[in-house]
């Protein structure tokens, strides 16, 4: 690829920035991986400083930003794993928490290195990756020209970027194209993203539409034994939950919840925040709206109107119990979540309009009737309202949403065929 090639101006100035700031970059990560209980020695691979050994073998390297993105590529280390070593990378606490699960004997997890020249360097120079693969918009230009470089061939895999990252991009069009120009393949979710790239100078002949692994990626773990617990606890109520709420969605739910309990006095609301830390914060405003409430994490049932599941790792449980989940990230400027996994465990989806980053995957799950957008907070309560009292729609929104997520499976097959592909001719 162009790893030797002349590096444009704003490329050069802004690896020059990287190295000069390093120290300063390194302090931010640190202390916000120490927050979330990282111990100091993990947090010095993200200087590229390893803490495993690297396995003898021919070694694939997966970057995946984050929780979402990491759980993408799952289905793919799994049938690579038995034929290569596999080594994913991340950034975020919480997505090395769900690595350290989820992933298959053998499979190694380590935290990315920051995108400076001395961090790139130690990490290549111990993990020696005979393929890299970078997941989504995960766009760090060091790491990828040092890579491209030392002949490792790199591959974009569900790419997916922001109108306004694309934006951003075109206006620096040489250094869009030196960029792209690094793939040996890149693989789009849709064909709109595949044009969009090769408008911005990546090779049309190694650009193809592979659709998004997210939604062919196993749907989150369950727990039966606790499943039917809650369930036999739930009896006959209706039951809704808003998963991944930010700050100001609480309020919108908890506003449409009191109103389908005003028309359903025995609905409960399964309420799931992105980040449980926020529980003491969301808790006074459940207190505020005079809802009597219960809390997972200290190890109560879901007996009330509305029950805050404040733990991580237990979204799978709660799609399962929940016929119908407001996804949040959408009444506020996040950009919205990835809705595969509610569709796989069989929930109808409402989601809000500020969903950029997932606009395809809901253009699609909306097509076959599985998902429905609410335009405005004060319309979620009389649209839950509506799919709970007419038992027929919701379940044929939750039927199509799990068809449609069982039709994308076989697509990550050949993926990983064509990987080993280019792993053989590397």
């Amino acid at each position: 690829m162009s790893g030797s090639r002349p590096w444009p101006a704003p490329l050069r100035l802004y690896g020059w920035a990287a190295n000069l700031l390093q120290g300063q970059a390194f302090r931010r990560v640190s202390e916000r991986l120490g927050s979330q209980g990282v111990e100091p020695v993990r947090q010095r691979e993200r200087l590229g400083h390893p803490t495993l050994v690297r396995p003898p073998g021919r070694l694939v390297w997966f970057h995946a930003a984050s929780v979402g993105e990491s759980l993408s590529i799952l289905p793919l280390v799994r049938l690579l794993a038995p034929r290569v070593q596999v080594l994913v990378t991340t950034v975020t606490a919480s997505s090395a928490g769900i690595m350290a699960r989820r992933l298959p004997a053998g499979v190694l997890h380590q935290f990315a290195p920051i995108d400076s020249g001395p961090a790139v360097r130690r990490f290549l120079d111990h993990w020696q990756p005979d393929l890299a693969v970078v997941v989504e918009s995960e766009i760090w230009p060091q790491m990828l020209r040092m890579s491209a470089h030392r002949g490792v061939p790199l591959v974009l895999m569900n790419a997916r970027f922001s109108p306004r990252s694309l934006r951003n991009w075109a206006r620096a069009p040489r250094s869009a194209r030196a960029v792209l120009g690094l793939f040996a393949r890149i693989v789009t979710q849709t064909e709109g993203m595949r044009e969009a790239l090769v408008s911005l100078g990546a090779d049309p002949t190694r650009t193809v539409v592979g659709g998004n692994m997210k939604a062919s990626a196993p749907p989150p773990p369950d727990n039966p034994e606790e499943r039917a617990r809650i369930a036999g606890l739930l009896q006959d109520a209706p039951v809704w939950a808003a998963v991944s709420t930010h700050p100001g969605e609480e309020e919108a739910v908890l506003a449409a919840h009191l109103h389908l309990r005003e028309r359903l006095p025995g609905t409960r609301l399964i309420l799931v925040p992105r980040h449980p830390e926020r529980a003491a914060e969301i808790g006074a405003l459940i207190d505020r709206t005079g809802l009597a409430w219960t809390r997972r994490s200290a190890g109560e049932s879901p007996a009330t109107a509305v029950h805050l599941a404040d733990t991580l790792g237990e979204t799978g449980l709660w799609f399962r119990l929940a016929p119908l989940v407001f996804l949040g990230g959408s009444f506020v400027p996040v950009g919205g979540h990835n809705p595969w996994e509610a569709a796989q465990c069989g929930a109808a989806l409402l989601i809000g309009p500020l969903r950029d980053t997932v606009a395809g995957d809901v253009a699609a799950l909306e097509a076959v009737g599985a998902a429905m957008t609410v335009q405005r907070p004060e319309d979620l309560g009389p649209v839950a309202m509506d799919l709970l009292g007419r038992a027929d729609r919701l379940d044929a929104m939750r039927a199509a949403g799990l068809g449609l997520a069982s039709a994308q499976i076989g697509r990550t097959e050949a993926i990983a065929r064509d990987l080993l592909g280019m792993l053989a001719d590397a």
